[in-house]
């Protein structure tokens, strides 16, 4: 199952967001939290904390930089570039995905 939480600025997404990974993931479900947002603050309503959202902020700065290498499947991208956040959900700031594998996102 894949879900996406779109919507206006200020219209609690990351929340949502956040609510629905954790939940899902208590009730035995693997969950994989992708922060899109121009302002990426999941990790924080996740749990993660505020140091462990920075690194991955600043990875993602680095790779639309061009200072990091672009993962080049899924497994490669939660290994770099996630985190393991509360109640088994893995998270990843990321801004886009290039070349998807079949059944990614």
């Amino acid at each position: 199952m894949k879900l996406a939480v779109t919507g206006k600025g200020g219209s609690g997404k990351t929340t949502t967001s956040a609510v629905l990974a954790r939940t899902l993931a208590r009730r035995g479900h693997d969950v994989v939290a992708l922060d899109c947002d121009s302002n990426p603050n999941l990790g924080i309503s996740l749990g993660v904390g505020d140091d462990e959202t920075e690194r991955l902020v600043s990875m993602r700065q680095a790779l639309d930089e061009g200072e990091e290498e672009h993962a080049p499947g899924w497994d490669q991208v939660l290994q770099r570039f996630g985190s393991d956040a509360p109640d088994g959900v893995r998270l990843a700031v990321v801004s886009r995905i290039d070349n998807p594998e079949p059944g990614c996102l």
